[in-house]
């Protein structure tokens, strides 16, 4: 796992794309139950290094339930987005998470990583990229119906500060998805 872990940190293919260079950021152990795939670091997170170490982080551990000292144990929980260098502004928030990534380090780092009770897929590359035609044809919808990719996946949106307007349209989400993921993600973590 180190080994590709190194690898994976010293990539290069898509430089050129990157307007702060690369600098990929990920973290994974073989130990690890549950795999958090997000979208792409943004530029807070470009500079410290640190996977989730902006707002949307801290809302993230908030709705999964869990401690920054749990949420950084790599031998619980894996940090694994869909792209691994911050990509670039765009119009509205982000540029799309680069579309080598996944399809280059996801299996490797996945086949590494056989105790894997639960994968978090964050917003809508990542579900679409995991749950494929089996999602609704909405974010919204796919969240909604998450029990319908239980036990193996659990979409959730974007954490994002962004989002409020999405999260006080549906309420909904914070009343029954935020409790279903902590009781599941405390149940794979005190096993």
């Amino acid at each position: 796992m180190q080994e590709l872990l190194s690898e994976i940190r010293s990539c290069e293919v898509c430089k050129a794309h990157l307007p702060l260079g690369p600098r990929p950021i990920v973290a994974a152990h073989e130990e690890a139950k549950i795999v958090i795939v997000g979208q792409a670091p943004g530029t807070k997170v470009h500079q410290t290094g640190v996977p989730w170490d902006d707002p949307s982080g801290r809302q993230l551990r908030k709705w999964l339930g869990v401690t920054d000292e749990v949420f950084y144990d790599e031998t619980k929980i894996a940090l694994i987005p869909m792209g691994f260098c911050y990509p670039g502004k765009g119009k509205s928030g982000d540029l799309p998470p680069r579309p080598e990534c996944a399809p280059l380090w996801h299996e490797p780092l996945f086949s590494k990583i056989p105790s894997i009770e639960l994968i978090v897929v964050i917003g809508s590359y990542a579900q679409g990229y995991y749950l494929k035609e089996k999602r609704e044809k909405n974010l919204t919808g796919t969240v909604k119906m998450y029990k319908n990719y239980l036990p193996r996946y659990f979409p959730l949106p974007h954490p994002s500060p962004r989002n409020r307007f999405w999260q006080s349209k549906n309420p909904w989400f914070e009343e029954e998805v935020v409790p279903e993921l902590q009781k599941r993600v405390l149940n794979i973590l005190s096993n």
